[in-house]
């Protein structure tokens, strides 16, 4: 399939949660990530055509996030007039033991303040830039999946993207996104868990995060994660 046929794709689909949810109950799950970054964009484009502005989205700040993301986080919500709801865990990480124990440290940090925020923003459709060729546990997954605690839908319009796909997509329409994959970075999380680009084994697009917590992806899912 071209990039021309996937972006129509995911427009109608975009489209359809529009109609069926309306902007006001949904937001797109921002990291800053590339992939996130051209959901929000396409999501943006179709608000303005519907001259309903500006997009809602939510983004996990843990506190261990790369300084280059924040920076383009914050840059990007000012330059796409995007009303930002940035929910950070309520843990103090001087004590906390971070990244010990990799499925509790991502339901704290991650996990609940995504639930926290789902539910005080009042969405009920959350739009992400999953896809399934990123990681062999969202082989399965589908463009419309319904999450509870809270009750949400959740929108994947780039599912069947490849890498290659939302490169294209970014090049071709001048999308910004983080210098570090400029320096060799393929797949952005916390610093403890993202290896540097010269200490990766493996060519796979998610290689340089932390194999522990990848293994334990399903488990993760079942929780509440993306």
């Amino acid at each position: 399939m071209l990039l021309q046929d996937r972006l129509k794709h995911s427009r109608i689909m975009l489209d359809e949660i529009f109609s069926q949810y309306g902007p006001d109950r949904t937001a797109v799950a921002w990291t800053g990530g590339k992939d996130s970054t051209v959901a929000l964009w396409l999501w943006r484009g179709l608000l303005q055509e519907h001259g309903k502005f500006p997009p809602r989205a939510v983004n996990l700040d843990t506190g261990l996030k790369f300084p280059e993301i924040l920076e383009l986080r914050d840059r990007m919500t000012q330059e796409w007039d995007v009303t930002l709801h940035v929910q950070r865990p309520d843990i103090d990480l001087n004590v906390y033991p971070v990244a010990a124990d990799k499925l509790t440290c991502c339901r704290d940090l991650k996990i609940l303040p995504l639930q926290k925020a789902i539910d005080e923003c009042g969405i009920t459709a959350l739009i992400t830039g999953l896809r399934r060729d990123e990681h062999p546990n969202r082989t399965d997954r589908d463009y419309i999946e319904q999450r509870r605690n809270p009750d949400h839908v959740q929108v994947n319009p780039i599912l069947d993207w490849t890498e290659m796909d939302v490169w294209a997509c970014i090049m071709e329409h001048g999308l910004p996104y983080c210098s570090l994959y400029n320096v060799g970075y393929r797949s952005l999380g916390c610093m403890p868990c993202t290896l540097a680009p010269d200490q990766v084994q493996g060519d796979a697009e998610r290689a340089g995060r932390d194999p522990e917590k990848e293994r334990q992806m399903e488990s993760l899912r079942s929780l509440g994660y993306f």
